[in-house]
């Protein structure tokens, strides 16, 4: 696992932009995993710059995105659709067809979980997996448990999770209490990871996740057993370490 702890949320995102591109320059049909929330909103931005420099090419790009809530539409502005749509793949050269994000209206949720995992196998798998991680530890919505959930899967969400999502909701009965995410399995066959995190509230998690034992109360904590990490921090997340 390398550690990268910055000075700043704009030097982690460039930092962490680097990355994604140098995987897409150096494999153009490259399969990346991405992620969602506050977190990598500077990353996309700065891919988007690259992008419009000609630094990189996403026209062979195909992407599979973590998670989506479960019952809102896609159109809905707080569905994650709708957030990598607005926030990266809008404003670069990625085909429609290559975009792949769970539906959160899938009537038959299981048979569509089976199918998201036969479409990233059909590819190859991930090449490179964006995480966040949640002030609980979470991954995707993996959220903390008796058990690592290996597959993709509809998520009951903790409290504290839909707590922290409400902030993005007018109302705290429109805050969706469900969701569809990649499983811990799914996420650690990813040939690369690159997990992300900034400012004083994700402390403890990241602590946890790289010092503490391993264990599905911390999901990220599995992260340890994966052959090739990177983790870009700012200090005020690096606090801790």
């Amino acid at each position: 696992m390398k550690i990268y702890i910055v000075k700043s949320y704009e030097e982690l995102s460039k930092k962490s932009a680097n990355i994604v591109a140098s995987q897409v320059i150096l494999k153009p049909n490259s399969v990346l995993g991405l992620a969602t929330g506050s977190t990598p909103e500077g990353l996309y931005k700065e891919l988007i710059k690259l992008y419009n420099k000609e630094v990189v090419d996403f026209k062979d790009v195909n992407t599979f995105n973590l998670d989506e809530y479960y019952g809102i539409h896609r159109h809905n502005p707080q569905s994650y659709y709708y957030y990598m749509r607005n926030n990266l793949l809008d404003h670069i050269n990625i085909e429609k067809n290559n975009i792949n994000i769970p539906h959160g209206l899938a009537e038959d949720v299981e048979a569509h979980c089976m199918e998201y995992e036969e479409s990233i196998k059909k590819l190859g798998g991930i090449d490179l997996q964006i995480l966040g991680i949640g002030r609980n530890g979470h991954v995707g919505f993996n959220e903390p448990g008796d058990d690592f959930k290996a597959k993709t899967h509809l998520v009951e969400l903790q409290e504290e999770t839909i707590k922290d999502n409400s902030r993005f909701f007018e109302k705290p009965e429109e805050v969706p209490t469900k969701a569809i995410s990649m499983g811990i399995k799914t996420i650690m066959s990813a040939r690369k990871i690159l997990l992300i995190a900034n400012g004083e509230g994700k402390a403890k998690a990241i602590y946890d996740t790289i010092k503490g034992p391993i264990t599905p109360k911390v999901p990220a904590s599995i992260l340890q057993l994966h052959k090739d990490v990177t983790v870009i921090i700012d200090e005020a997340a690096g606090k801790l370490l």
